[in-house]
């Protein structure tokens, strides 16, 4: 896991939250559910390689 995708998983929070911010301000509740919603899904789906890789790494090291 480089620095890389740290930054990009910052990049989507501080996104994410203005734009919840600013839908909330203007009376759109949902959508701004819906943002944060998708912002959650964007950053799991980056980081279901890396638990996949922890999980087989794990494997390996306990595997008898």
């Amino acid at each position: 896991m480089g620095v890389n995708l740290i930054f990009r998983i910052a990049a989507v929070g501080i996104l994410v939250s203005v734009l919840c911010q600013i839908l909330k301000h203007s009376g759109r509740e949902e959508q701004a559910f819906l943002t944060s919603l998708a912002g959650l899904l964007l950053v799991l789906f980056w980081m279901v390689p890396y638990i996949y890789q922890l999980f087989e790494t794990m494997k390996e090291l306990f595997a008898l």
